[in-house]
């Protein structure tokens, strides 16, 4: 099974996202089939870390694609992301949700449920069955750096996923940017198709991108 190598991540931000989907992520001794993800734009995204975090930036700037963004979100979990950066619109993609494949015993344990869809549905679920934290931001997740334990592959036999889009979740600004990407009718997602609620009051709209969702998915790369 071919493993994703940086160019996969020199692209735009949007076709990246929309081709993980279907992608296995591996984590020491762990995996899954990426069935959702979030997409956040280094320019003009008021959502995405960049547009307040002089922290964000810099990573941007001198981590190389396809490195590992890991944050502490509210105090509570953390939350994996990968770098993109290269082609027309840089930006990291937040991991919203997998199924699970190897190690499910392992991601039982650390997260204390039994069923599978309970395991990694949401992006804080998915770290804590991984066993993703703090000390892993920064990690290379392609090139001769990478950990041989970690790493994002083609599976050898891939299942069909109908990709759609939706608004993305849980954010109180650019709320109407359709970057979310999933498979719609896989039970492991953090919010179904459509579902996502608006709540957060005085939230601030943007200029409604095109998602290119249409594009042709790229082919497996040796």
């Amino acid at each position: 099974m071919p493993w994703l190598t940086r160019d996969f991540f020199e692209r735009d931000v949007l076709d990246v996202a929309r081709d993980l989907v279907g992608v296995e992520l591996v984590w020491n001794g762990c995996s899954g089939i990426i069935i959702e993800t979030e997409a956040y734009g280094v320019e003009d995204d008021l959502a995405c870390h960049t547009a307040t975090r002089p922290s964000a930036r810099e990573f941007v700037r001198v981590m190389p694609p396809g490195t590992a963004y890991v944050y502490f979100n509210y105090g509570m979990y953390w939350l994996f992301n990968l770098l993109v950066k290269g082609g027309p619109r840089d930006g990291l993609i937040l991991i919203r949700a997998l199924e699970p494949k190897l190690g499910v015993k392992a991601m039982q344990e650390r997260r204390k449920r039994e069923k599978l869809h309970e395991l990694c549905s949401g992006p804080g679920k998915l770290a804590v069955a991984l066993g993703i934290g703090g000390m892993d931001h920064g990690t290379p997740m392609t090139g001769r750096g990478r950990p041989a334990g970690c790493g994002l592959r083609f599976p050898a036999k891939p299942d069909p996923h109908e990709v759609v889009t939706d608004i993305r979740v849980g954010i109180s600004q650019a709320v109407d940017y359709p970057w979310r990407f999933l498979s719609r009718h896989s039970p492991h997602l953090s919010v179904r198709h459509g579902k996502v609620k608006i709540t957060a009051p005085g939230v601030k709209t943007g200029r409604r991108p095109e998602t290119d969702a249409k594009r042709p998915r790229c082919q497996p790369q040796g």
